[in-house]
């Protein structure tokens, strides 16, 4: 309001009330000249955008926009920095938003402590979970912001307004990181999130179906988040130009919109029993008549669904500090895969393993054939505190390393245990991979498996088809695998005696 239209309002009030309202009036005008000043200072440190005002919006210091990190654990010495990272990403590993942004700043290294820990890839990848993960976006204060500067004064918590800055600065990173890789480097990236995603049941397969939603954000934030529409460029009153420069084109096309995947991990989330994600597919199929049309076709997608890595990749960078699988088993029959291990899989499995590695030069037959400095080796190589004890998890962790490695004994053993449920839940789709990984280097046995395979059909996972189980029969046999090259011996003299009549 100007102050020429102002004076006007005091002098109407003067001639009401006379005299005595002259040293009364002038008092507001003070006021209102202090307020229209400590508005000019507040819209100096803060843009009033989507979501009212907000101080992030602006450059400012981490150390006042930031939200408050987990507790430290990186001490001067190696070994504290190694327990930091393992604390660190178990808590990621099981959703935690602050556990998730703290690792892509460690292994982005921007502290000199964290230089010999630096990864480009995986500090995409805890950013970008980060950025999926719903903690970071939904809010905790549902209030109006009506009132004074299109916002009022009644402001969400500083915990909604730091969030949003995280997001804000998460996106402008990974956009950043994700510039300056390859294609290969950036699937890499967006393998690892399928991955631990994966990893985290019902929850984490909705989030994927976000991620590969068009009608949600870029992360499977709401479609009106201002972070998002940012990262899209989509920011009100710009022009072409300065959406095209606001946008984040990296960041947000590290996952393709696509209803398949889409359909495809929501189904995922209902095979895990959850009754949310039930309701939230049939949500889904209603949404489009062509997406209700895909039903059939995904769910024989889905049932040949793997996830893309065994467990999480074990690579080493030159720190030395393995890139360790902290997802626990889930559930029931986790466990109860897990305590088959002890009494049903024979240990020479785990000892041929263990030698494939070269964690061993001779072939153990029993646990007890381990020396302590042997089990911390395989240990330090899959990222576990190295208490010299071999749990069934990591002879697991054994058996799919060294087949994850190349060894076709050990492909063909964690086949049969995806078969047969022991020591990991029965997966007839992990099973067939496994056994065609093991058949791809002429393993026998995984081609007489893959014959029965085709020659029974396995639902959703291959067809029945005898010629391809005869042809698969046959291999097996030249390959020298005892049941069919008995088999195929007595096909041969049947048909030269047949001939000899």
């Amino acid at each position: 309001m100007s102050s020429t239209g102002f004076e006007g309002l005091v002098m109407g009030d003067r001639e009401d009330r006379g005299d005595h309202a002259r040293g009364v009036a002038r008092r507001p005008a003070a006021v209102v000249v202090a307020l229209v000043a400590s508005a000019v200072a507040l819209t100096g440190l803060t843009s009033c955008g989507e979501g009212g005002p907000s101080l992030w919006r602006k450059d400012g210091a981490a150390a006042v926009n930031a939200c408050p990190r987990p507790a430290s654990l990186t001490g001067s010495e190696f070994n504290a920095q190694e327990q930091g990272l393992r604390a660190l990403r178990r808590a990621a590993f099981r959703g935690d938003f602050f556990a998730q942004l703290e690792l892509g700043t460690r292994y982005a290294a921007v502290r000199a402590t964290d230089k010999n820990i630096e990864d480009p890839i995986e500090s995409a990848v805890w950013t970008g979970l980060a950025l999926a993960n719903e903690e970071g976006y939904a809010p905790i204060n549902r209030v109006e912001r009506g009132g004074l500067f299109g916002g009022g004064l009644r402001a969400l918590s500083r915990y909604d307004d730091c969030r949003a800055w995280e997001r804000h600065n998460a996106y402008q990173k990974l956009d950043e990181q994700l510039s300056r890789m390859s294609r290969d480097e950036q699937e890499q990236v967006r393998d690892r999130m399928i991955y631990v995603l994966s990893t985290q049941d019902a929850k984490g397969f909705r989030t994927l179906a976000r991620l590969h939603d068009g009608l949600f954000g870029p992360f499977g934030e709401p479609e009106d988040n201002p972070q998002g529409r940012e990262a899209y460029g989509r920011k009100d009153g710009a022009n072409r130009e300065e959406r095209w420069r606001a946008s984040r084109n990296a960041a947000v096309n590290l996952f393709q919109r696509n209803d398949v995947d889409a359909y495809l991990y929501n189904y995922l989330a209902v095979q895990t029993g959850d009754v949310g994600a039930y309701v939230l597919l049939k949500d889904f199929e209603r949404s489009s008549p062509t997406r209700a049309r895909a039903g059939s076709f995904v769910e024989a997608k889905a049932r040949q669904w793997v996830p893309p890595y065994e467990f999480y990749p074990n690579e080493a960078p030159p720190s030395g500090v393995p890139f360790s699988d902290e997802s626990r088993p889930r559930g029931d029959a986790y466990e109860y895969a897990l305590s088959r291990m002890q009494g049903e899989m024979p240990f020479v499995h785990v000892g041929r393993a263990l030698k494939f590695l070269g964690v061993t030069e001779d072939v153990a037959r029993e646990p007890n054939g381990l020396s302590k400095r042997q089990v911390e080796t395989l240990e330090a190589m899959l990222g576990h505190p190295m208490d010299g004890f071999l749990s069934p998890l990591e002879k697991v962790r054994a058996i799919q390393l060294a087949a994850t490695n190349g060894s076709s004994d050990a492909q063909m053993v964690l086949a049969v245990m995806y078969s047969e449920g022991i020591g990991v839940p029965a997966d007839y789709a992990r099973a067939f991979h496994w056994y065609s990984m093991a058949d791809k280097q002429g393993n026998g046995e995984a081609k007489f498996a893959m014959s029965t395979f085709f020659a029974l059909g396995v639902a959703g996972v291959s067809d029945q088809d005898k010629a391809q189980a005869v042809a698969y029969r046959i291999d097996s046999a030249f390959e020298g695998f005892g049941p069919s090259a008995s088999r195929l011996q007595a096909v041969l003299a049947q048909v030269s005696r047949s001939q000899r009549r």
